[in-house]
């Protein structure tokens, strides 16, 4: 049994269809990118798996049990956490304190409103080590406001890690990154999936970021799966090319 199972998923708004029966199995351990055109659908695929919005149609199962409408606070406890397309951080708070605060979020109990000593320490904990697993150590003590835009992509990255997800969804974790910091973000992002234990479903419109990262690419276009396969596969598929690759082979 996969681990994420995605069954005739769909979302419509009035004529439109954002996301059309999308269907897919993602296995543990797995590293999945998930490309297209824009207005693809790839935002609202991870919109519904996430809870921010609700299907039309179809059926999300995680580890065997049911995610079809549950709120988005349900389905992060659950053990699926997502980064965005724009940065959402709290700039004042010092990345140590972003990174914390998302650990604690995924460690509440309703009897806890504030996580008691030990909930709280083992926060400081989580949230230590994803800064260090992303290379954020050196700067923790500073305001998220006040990093590179390419270290607050990473914090992004690191504030979903602390959470212990078993599943990762990163959504354009290089969008508006230099060259320089696109090419240090993907040695980062790269080294943490080489440490396995991680089971990722990656947004990204750069090519050479996805064949670098993915062992699997799904392609979507006008709301439908075009292509789901290995990346040499994908790569040479006409269908593809003439969808968003643009001769990229």
């Amino acid at each position: 049994m996969a681990l994420l199972e995605v069954d005739g998923l769909t979302r419509r708004y009035g004529g439109i269809t954002a996301v059309n029966q999308v269907t897919m199995r993602v296995e543990a351990g797995e590293i999945r990118a998930v490309i297209g055109p824009n207005g693809a659908g790839k935002t609202s695929l991870f919109h519904l798996l996430t809870g921010v919005i609700r299907p039309s149609e179809g059926h999300i199962r995680f580890d065997g049990k049911p995610l079809t409408g549950l709120s988005a606070y349900r389905i992060c406890q659950s053990g699926l956490s997502r980064t965005f397309q724009l940065t959402s951080l709290f700039p004042a708070m010092t990345a140590r304190e972003n990174a914390r605060l998302s650990a604690q979020a995924r460690l509440r109990r309703p009897w806890q409103p504030y996580g008691g000593g030990k909930l709280f320490a083992e926060a400081a904990r989580r949230g230590d080590e994803a800064l260090e697993r992303l290379g954020l150590t050196g700067v923790a003590d500073r305001p998220a406001g006040l990093l590179s835009h390419g270290d607050q992509r990473l914090l992004e990255v690191a504030m979903a890690l602390a959470q212990h997800p078993r599943v990762l969804l990163l959504d354009e974790p290089t969008q508006g990154l230099s060259v320089e910091e696109t090419h240090s973000a993907v040695e980062t992002l790269s080294s943490l999936f080489a440490g396995g234990g991680l089971t990722v479903l990656l947004v990204e419109h750069d090519m050479d970021v996805v064949f670098r990262l993915a062992g699997r690419i799904m392609v979507m276009h006008r709301g439908s799966v075009i292509a789901d396969d290995v990346p040499a596969v994908v790569k040479a598929d006409a269908a593809v090319q003439a969808a968003y690759l643009g001769g990229y082979a």
